[in-house]
């Protein structure tokens, strides 16, 4: 399991971007840096999100693989309208400095950057 950090990266809202706006994911990666689906599937419960948003208050979920074959963080097991996809998860390489699409529950795609996994 890693320790992934994502940082809102550069947007017309925050032109330097933000570390104070992001995700903590874990998740099983390979040692190439891809999501390592096999274990995701056997260890899905440790697979855990946490959204920090400035000063809002956190949200915690999970990591999920929906029927549509879309990956997403849910917050609320069972309710897919909180669900945040997340694009082309699959085939994403986690390397700090590379960049990561996720459309958040408010229906808006942002970019975040990966700004470290441990």
């Amino acid at each position: 399991m890693k320790t992934i950090r994502l940082e809102l990266a550069r947007s017309r809202e925050f032109p330097d971007g933000s570390a104070s706006h992001g995700y903590i994911l874990r998740a099983p990666l390979t040692a190439d840096g891809h999501l390592d689906v096999e274990t995701w599937r056997k260890e899905r419960d440790l697979c855990a999100v946490r959204r920090f948003w400035g000063a809002e208050e956190e949200q915690r979920g999970t990591l999920i693989h929906t029927a549509g074959r879309r990956w997403a963080f849910s917050y609320v097991p069972g309710d897919d309208s909180d669900d945040e996809p997340i694009f082309r998860l699959d085939s994403h390489v986690f390397r700090a400095g590379e960049y990561i699409s996720i459309t958040e529950h408010d229906g808006i795609e942002r970019t975040f950057r990966i700004a470290s996994v441990t």
